[in-house]
């Protein structure tokens, strides 16, 4: 969440970033009631102020009837310390709704823009291979008996599925590489909960509960399936103060996402794009505030070095302030050349983001730096996907398709696969 004294200090700066973001929060209804707060907070403070006071007499007091009326006075401003926090509760549950929906500040180079359609191409990488008469990864897999969505829906509902023989190795495989990849290059490997309490959600960004809500709850228990590792990561250190000298700390996490991907059905949904389950491997950072610009160019660097070793064509781009997620100061995506969008034509899809979302969720989850000079201040956050393997699965399948029907395996994941090709 935004520091309330900076949204203070800068009302129209964070209500013009609301306009950019296209957040639909009443910034100006925020204003009133912070204001109301403010006040309320005093009141209720210069009466407790009061009130410790008539209690300091009271134990001085030798004279009964002096005595008997201080006591009296003091039960009448515990009743109005009692009728203020009432009042208080109420208006406080309001400003924090209210203030948990204002998006994060905008990085003065992210693209103006209204949704992913005005985000910026940075770069291509990759030659699209000329395929006579593509098939999509639902075609493919029906042909090689990999994938079970009929038995998927049988057993949990839409957008569910059964992955079966050399795809579901090859799930398998693209989890191990991708943990040796990050490995390799310094993280620390973790394997997270596969639920978090509401109040991590919350400070990752997230508003959970509501017709836009993306979580699955668990009926009876203050606890959500997550939908990325993001989200436990970032409650690995909930409430710490982390010594500035130990930053930056790096993780790689392995975890099962679950997303409602409420309202998001239509053609571009199809087959595995955007399911209810897969499994992700995500990297996270923890940072110096003047760390966290280079790590972030750092997690865009690893992303499009684990793509290229695919031999998949993609695409950067610098996401649109309309795009970019509540928590998000700016993001990269990388989105992998796929036959089966672009209605059969052919498009980019979106495969990996890379986030920086300097102190934004820090500040939610109370996560702090020290250093030993006595410097304190909330730590940066970024996150970045290492590879989510239902995508990673339909490039690979759409774009290593043969001639004879056949589809190669990405050379670096032979190994890991035990074969070379399906069919």
């Amino acid at each position: 969440m935004l520091d309330p004294k900076y949204i203070r200090e800068h009302a129209d700066e964070v209500k013009k970033n609301c306009k950019r973001r296209n957040s639909t929060v009443d910034f100006d209804k925020f204003l009133a009631l912070d204001a109301d707060r403010g006040e309320l907070l005093r009141d209720v403070e210069a009466v407790r102020a009061e009130r410790n006071s008539v209690a300091a007499k009271v134990s001085q007091l030798t004279d009964g009837d002096e005595k008997t009326k201080a006591m009296a006075g003091g039960k009448e401003l515990k009743e109005k310390i009692a009728s203020g926090e009432k009042s208080l509760g109420a208006i406080e549950a309001e400003w924090r709704e209210l203030l948990m929906a204002i998006p994060n500040l905008t990085h003065k180079d992210a693209p103006l823009g209204k949704n992913d359609e005005d985000n910026a191409e940075l770069k291509k990488v990759g030659d699209i291979a000329a395929i006579e008469h593509p098939q999509d990864h639902v075609e493919l897999a029906k042909a090689h008996d990999l994938i079970d969505f009929e038995r998927g829906v049988k057993v949990a509902g839409a957008k569910f599925y059964f992955l079966k023989g050399k795809l579901a190795i090859l799930d398998q495989a693209l989890i191990r590489y991708a943990i040796d990849f990050w490995v390799r290059e310094g993280f620390e490997m973790l394997t997270t909960p596969d639920v978090a309490k509401e109040e991590v959600l919350t400070a990752k960004g997230f508003l959970p509960r509501g017709p836009e809500k993306q979580v699955y709850y668990i009926e009876g228990n203050d606890l959500a399936l997550v939908g990325t590792a993001e989200i436990p990561i970032l409650g690995y250190h909930m409430g710490e103060t982390l010594a500035a000298e130990s930053l930056p700390k790096k993780y790689v996490a392995f975890s099962h996402c679950f997303r409602t991907e409420a309202g998001a059905y239509g053609r571009e949904s199809y087959g595995l794009y955007r399911v209810h389950q897969f499994s992700k491997v995500e990297m996270f950072a923890f940072a110096l505030p003047e760390q966290s610009e280079a790590l972030h160019l750092e997690f865009l660097r690893l992303e499009e070095a684990f793509w290229a070793s695919l031999q998949i064509p993609y695409r950067v781009v610098d996401c649109a302030a309309g795009d970019l997620g509540g928590s998000d100061y700016r993001r990269f995506d990388i989105e992998a050349w796929m036959w089966g969008r672009g209605e059969g034509k052919g498009a980019y899809g979106e495969v990996t983001s890379a986030s920086n979302c300097i102190d934004f969720q820090a500040r939610g989850a109370d996560i702090k730096f020290a250093s030993k000079n006595g410097e304190k201040g909330y730590v940066h956050t970024l996150n970045g996907t290492c590879v989510a393997t239902s995508r990673a699965m339909i490039a690979i399948l759409e774009n290593n398709q043969q001639p004879d029907g056949s589809i190669l395996i990405p050379e670096v994941l032979v190994p890991y696969c035990g074969f070379d090709k399906i069919g």
